[in-house]
């Protein structure tokens, strides 16, 4: 089912595991994992063939009792506001990854799993909310992102894991292990370095080993905007002093959104069976032969929580 916000009241999730799928970029590795995939008559259909399989395999290894799959509904306009350049370097969506959305929906309606898409608003900020909702009421939360964003949400009960296959989560000790950094630094840690990947600058100079080890010795960007004359390499000194107001720029934008009114409820993202009698045609209009047999045969033997892989 696909929801928006529309002004409803915050409803409590129950215990459980809250899985949280990263749609847009499953959507973009699944593209791109298979290649050349079309039905007779020439509709591609790699992306959705490839999101299906991701998305089984993501149920498979985690076995939610929640889950919804998030989309990009655009760029919000205080980031633009902030940087008008804000990932605007991107190329536009390949036209065959385009035209095969509607198809990824319709199977997600087809599976009953719910998704989300917020008009002028990034997937990001929708999956940080819901994070910490889930958290709040004392859900494990999992989500299913590449992002390095998604790394500063990450705490007791909250891990990242890999979207396209099994793996271990990533908890605190992991973050810190692949950036220098605990995850409650993240967000300072990219105001330093920037993000090529959505077009923020970072203090020239400055990468990785080199933020994480300022904010390793002086603790914060307060601390290191404090002690500014300790920092023992005169060039460094120089580029912080001079792009600093960058620096704050960029936490503004890389700092997620947890407060988004999305409105679902508990019951909304519940795991339930897929819709047989309609997915079976679907995966044959498509032909998917392999998973309408396995969904066919999942029916013949009794009740279906899986999406017939």
């Amino acid at each position: 089912m696909p929801m928006a916000d529309n002004g409803k009241t915050h409803h409590t999730m129950p215990s459980g595991t809250l899985l949280l799928v990263d749609g847009t970029g499953v959507a973009y590795r699944a593209f791109y994992a298979i290649a050349d995939l079309a039905t007779r008559d020439g509709r591609p259909t790699n992306a959705v063939f490839g999101f299906v399989k991701m998305l089984h395999q993501l149920r498979q290894d985690w076995k939610p009792t929640h889950w919804a799959v998030i989309f990009d509904g655009g760029t919000p306009e205080a980031r633009l506001a902030a940087l008008a350049t804000y990932k605007a370097q991107r190329p536009p969506m390949p036209d065959p990854l385009r035209s095969q959305l509607g198809l990824i929906n319709k199977f997600l309606e087809l599976s009953r799993v719910p998704f989300l898409r917020m008009d002028g608003q990034e997937a990001d900020d929708v999956l940080a909310t819901l994070t910490i909702r889930g958290r709040e009421a004392g859900m494990d939360v999992l989500i299913a992102s590449s992002d390095k964003d998604l790394f500063q949400l990450v705490g007791e009960h909250v891990r990242i894991v890999p979207p396209s296959k099994s793996g271990d989560r990533m908890g605190p000790s992991e973050v810190r292990e692949k950036t220098g950094v605990p995850p409650d630094r993240i967000a300072e840690w990219l105001a330093l370095t920037g993000d090529a990947v959505d077009n923020v600058p970072g203090v020239p100079g400055v990468g990785a080993k080199t933020a994480a080890k300022l904010l390793g010795e002086f603790g914060s960007l307060a601390g290191i905007r404090e002690n500014l004359a300790r920092v023992s390499s005169p060039k460094l000194r120089e580029e912080l002093n001079a792009h600093w107001g960058d620096v704050l720029r960029n936490l503004e934008i890389v700092t997620l959104r947890t407060d988004m009114e999305v409105a679902v409820t508990a019951d909304d993202l519940r795991v339930r069976s897929p819709d047989a009698g309609a997915l079976i045609p679907f995966y044959e209009q498509l032909e998917f032969k392999t998973l309408a047999e396995a969904m066919r045969k999942q029916h013949r033997e009794g009740p279906m929580l899986d999406l017939g892989m």
